[in-house]
């Protein structure tokens, strides 16, 4: 069996501001954005510029109830894990784009790790590991 993660969800308030943090703050690539008639949705796609396949599905909050997850869709624990191949580099980049770290770099026994903040409170991780 070959399996691999291709697709994550995170649900957003709004697909152009959510494009616009990734793609201009994180330097992610939009993939597709596609207009999706039938549901009146989009179909946005975004990923790290990398050899990797794992995208962001950015998708829209349809209802109060998935409107009360934008931000906190894992309960205030860090969600998503942008491992990096040059730590200093990317975190000083994101600092002055305005990213937001809740935790300050530290070194633990599997690498260098912070933790920011998406632009509606997702925790990410941003790790080099060793």
């Amino acid at each position: 069996m070959n399996q691999s993660l291709s697709i994550v969800a995170v649900v957003v308030r709004d697909y152009d501001s959510a494009i616009a943090f990734y793609t201009q703050k994180l330097g992610f690539e939009l993939v597709e954005d596609t207009y999706q008639p039938e549901q009146d949705k989009r179909w946005v796609l975004v990923k790290p510029k990398c050899n990797g396949q794992t995208s962001v599905l950015l998708a829209r909050a349809s209802t109060a109830d998935q409107e009360k997850y934008i931000g906190n869709q894992t309960g205030g624990r860090v969600f998503l894990f942008l491992e990096t191949d040059d730590f200093a580099r990317d975190f000083e980049s994101y600092k002055n784009k305005g990213v937001k770290f809740v935790r300050s770099p530290k070194e633990a026994p599997y690498g260098t790790v912070a933790v920011f903040e998406d632009l509606y409170g997702n925790l990410w991780d941003l790790v080099q590991f060793k």
